[in-house]
């Protein structure tokens, strides 16, 4: 594989052969992290590498783990959202039914003559579900 290194301003530039288990390498590399070869390269040649602060196989290891049981807990917790937007559902039918009863006592009582019973907090109750 041949490199060539341009300069970012100016004339020049270098050439440089790459022997193929480098290239090897740098493939494995790239694949390993999911990065472009290219990027392996600029990293390597700036030398920008990074110790790791714990062993990698350990910490993907852990990760794995942790993925693992958040999928267990998302399948426990999936049926109980599932429940609780049927509950927010029927609640919503169920205002605005009640909104309907409220709005046929009263035209009721005004035609009775009877006096208009208001409730606030019975009312807020229906426009909070309403929503």
């Amino acid at each position: 594989m041949k490199l060539i290194i341009k300069p970012e301003r100016g004339l020049g530039k270098i050439k440089v052969e790459l022997e193929e288990e480098l290239v090897r390498e740098i493939a494995r590399l790239s694949e390993r992290y999911g990065v472009p070869v290219e990027r392996v390269i600029e990293i390597a040649l700036k030398s920008e590498f990074r110790e790791p602060l714990g062993e990698l196989e350990e910490l993907e290891e852990k990760a794995g783990e942790l993925e693992k049981r958040a999928w267990k807990l998302e399948r426990e917790y999936s049926p109980l959202r599932f429940k609780a937007y049927g509950l927010s559902e029927d609640n919503r039918i169920l205002a605005r039914e009640l909104a309907g009863l409220i709005a046929e006592n009263s035209q009721l009582r005004r035609f009775l003559g009877l006096k208009p019973e208001r409730n606030p907090e019975l009312r807020r109750l229906i426009s909070y579900y309403r929503k």
